[in-house]
């Protein structure tokens, strides 16, 4: 195995980590950038010198920094379900060149990634998740459908024996280290995700002495995100409701918004400033999914706004319960209901410090670390 010399105060310093290495970063599909994608490039910016690998990126993102696979010139790229199968071939056939350090930025089977051996090659992955669609079918129903249900173990066994040469893993979150071990047999440290609280935490111009007057939901319109129940929720409280974001769900969720007695507002794919605005003026998120990690929690929080969410997963590593929000067990609307007068009584202030926690600065600084070690 190569030695890998990292200069005094790499851990601090971006530009210096892993001078004179070099490096490839590597992500699955590059989409509109979300929570993985803003992992991904804030790994490659930690380490500026890298080459930044993608299977392949979504048609209107505008980036020519991303060497995209084979799979960008085939129609595979518009079904992921079908892809599946196909990219731990697409990891070990990605290119040519030969690299120092293989980062991996995972959330299917980019970990399985080899571009060269693992005596001279070095490879680290950060893990947001190990496949759902393989491992976790019934956090989301896209990963339950007929077409993985037959070639699932197989899949399985592939995603494990593929990937026995990565050196060291991280994970995004407690929830996912713990499943890296159930399903892998490895160990991961933890590395939360960089969010910009700092950007969050500036109080729109505009906000100043507007109540917080409403519930807010936010983020992708599909079936596990509970939009229908952050709905009959916001009924039962009697508070009026904003959804924000967009999804193949859009047309259920509006059906539902039109049977109930409390205004439900729908913001469709606010844009960021706009998502600010509405954070700062919400009385409370509601975030009822399981969620690996979950980046949009933190974010209301750095606004200040309390969460009201499952008590699973990631949020019960960015929720203090009666503190910056409350975490109800199941999904029953009347324990969601019966939370929503106490956090008025919270402080916004110690709920915004908290999320400063989760800031890109310590991000930064942990991942650095991790790399240099």
């Amino acid at each position: 195995m190569t030695d890998i010399h990292v200069p005094e105060g790499a851990a601090r310093v971006g530009s210096t980590l892993l001078a004179g290495r070099s490096v490839a970063v590597v992500h699955e599909w590059f989409g509109a950038t979300g929570g993985s994608e803003t992992v991904f490039l804030s790994i490659a910016d930690l380490v500026p010198q890298s080459t930044r690998f993608v299977l392949w990126s979504d048609r209107d993102v505008d980036r020519t920094d991303l060497r995209q696979s084979w799979m960008a010139r085939t129609p595979l790229r518009r079904t992921k379900a079908l892809a599946l199968a196909v990219m731990p071939l697409a990891w070990r056939t990605l290119t040519r060149e030969r690299f120092d350090v293989v980062i991996s930025s995972s959330h299917a089977f980019a970990h399985t990634v080899r571009i060269g051996s693992p005596e001279r090659t070095r490879y680290l992955s950060y893990v947001h998740t190990p496949a759902r669609y393989l491992w976790s079918p019934d956090f989301d129903g896209r990963g339950s459908g007929a077409l993985l249900s037959g070639p699932r173990s197989v899949l399985q066994r592939v995603d494990v024996r593929m990937s026995r040469h990565v050196h060291a893993y991280a994970a995004n979150s407690i929830e996912v280290r713990e499943r890296i071990r159930r399903f892998w047999s490895r160990d991961a440290e933890v590395i939360y995700p960089p969010v910009d609280t700092d950007y969050f935490s500036g109080m729109p111009l505009d906000q100043q002495a507007q109540p917080r007057d409403y519930l807010l939901g936010v983020g992708r319109w599909i079936g596990y995100k509970n939009f229908d129940l952050m709905i009959e929720i916001a009924e039962r409280a009697g508070v009026p409701l904003v959804l924000a974001g967009s999804g193949p769900e859009e047309a259920a969720m509006r059906r539902a918004a039109a049977k109930v007695r409390v205004p439900v507002r729908f913001e469709v794919q606010p844009h960021r400033e706009r998502l600010r605005q509405l954070y700062w003026g919400a009385r409370a998120l509601l975030y009822p999914a399981h969620e690996d990690f979950g980046i949009v929690p933190v974010e209301a929080q750095a606004c200040g706004t309390p969460v009201i969410g499952l008590d699973r997963g990631g949020l019960r590593e960015t929720v203090v319960d009666g503190e910056t929000g409350f975490l109800v067990s199941g999904l029953d609307p009347a324990g969601y209901t019966a939370v929503v007068p106490r956090v008025d009584d919270l402080s916004r202030d110690a709920i915004a410090k908290h999320a400063t926690g989760f800031s890109k600065a310590a991000f930064d600084e942990r991942m650095s670390a991790w790399l240099a070690r």
